[in-house]
């Protein structure tokens, strides 16, 4: 029974991190894709036979009996629930399922049963946000739905989608001004090819706002511009010896300003298997067009461990000591992470 809940819940979740990959291509309507929409019933399938199968309650010769649909699925996890209502995951579970059946009012409904049990949960917020938007005539994110997006982003200011749905939110309200400021951050810290897309975007809601476009796509990092600062990165070889690290471990380098607000104004993100590494932070690394690194006079430069992938310092991440650079600097800085601090 261990054996199948484990390769039950990997399989969730793995299928659903393919689906919520495409959602940088989806456009601002929130209309999802329908390939995307046929993985998340897989995935919600895949889940759900495990919160109904994969239990206890699956001994009972009354319980045995799978269910052949996502329809049946959801009834017996909806009797589940009445039994136990206090069950986070199982309300998400619920919501994610009625929305794959477009049941948008019951999702929307779900969700919210779901965050008064963890309203600390971000993902669990921008979710709860995004259901109340598709049970709303036109995909709108009501005052309610932004309110939830704000405290998932109080909770983890750079959580992605969260991000995406308020600048949506923003633009649906008539501020494209707020809703490229929303987005801009999030063009270093995606993938290249999602940068690509969400860059029209951005342009897009900048024009509305009678504002010029987006500088040009900067060149590589190895094209050093003013300030452009060059750090090397290593792994202290004491803990590198007796620290065990995930092989998806990812790498930030991270710069910004002294005593100044957490949100970086430089970073570049790289694979635990580039260390050590040598690195360029420049112009190009900037997260915002309108703080660029070449304007600063000092700034704070770091190295981080994470293992969620996140640029959002999360419970379990290490750093490396901060190290205050005056620029222009003339000499590479050293980062080490795992030292004693």
């Amino acid at each position: 029974m261990t054996v199948f809940v484990i390769a039950a819940a990997v399989l969730a979740l793995g299928t659903l991190a393919y689906v919520l990959r495409p959602l940088w291509a989806t456009r601002t309507s929130g209309r999802p894709l329908a390939g995307a929409a046929l993985v998340a019933v897989l995935a919600m399938t895949t889940a759900l036979l495990y919160a109904l199968v994969g239990t206890p309650n699956a001994l009972d010769p009354a319980q045995r009996a799978a269910p052949q649909t996502l329809a049946e699925a959801v009834t017996q996890l909806e009797a589940e629930l009445e039994r136990d209502p206090n069950q986070v995951e199982g309300l998400r579970l619920l919501g994610r399922s009625y929305a794959a059946l477009e049941r948008r009012a019951d999702a929307r409904d779900a969700f919210a049963r779901a965050i008064k049990l963890a309203p600390d949960d971000p993902d669990l917020l921008v979710e709860a946000a995004e259901a109340r938007a598709m049970a709303n005539a036109g995909n709108r994110f009501d005052a309610d739905a932004v309110a939830l997006l704000r405290a998932a982003l109080a909770l983890q200011p750079m959580h992605q989608r969260g991000r995406w749905f308020l600048g949506i939110a923003q633009r649906q309200a008539g501020q494209p001004a707020e809703a490229a400021k929303t987005w801009e951050p999030l063009l270093t810290v995606v993938e290249a090819a999602t940068a690509t897309t969400l860059r029209p975007q951005i342009d897009a809601a900048r024009q509305e706002a009678g504002l010029p476009p987006l500088p040009a796509a900067a060149a590589p990092a190895s094209a050093s511009g003013p300030n452009a600062l060059t750090l090397t990165v290593a792994l202290d070889p004491d803990f590198a010896a007796r620290v065990r690290l995930r092989g998806d471990t990812t790498v930030f380098v991270i710069a910004r300003v002294p005593g100044g607000p957490p949100m970086p104004v430089a970073v570049e993100k790289h694979p635990l298997s580039s260390l050590p590494l040598t690195v360029t932070l420049d112009d190009a690394d900037s997260l915002m067009p309108t703080q660029k690194l070449s304007a600063l006079k000092e700034i704070e430069v770091f190295a981080r461990l994470s293992a969620s992938g996140d640029a959002t310092r999360q419970d379990g991440d290490i750093e490396s000591a901060p190290v205050r650079v005056a620029l222009p600097a003339s000499t590479p800085v050293a980062l080490t992470i795992g030292t004693a601090r």
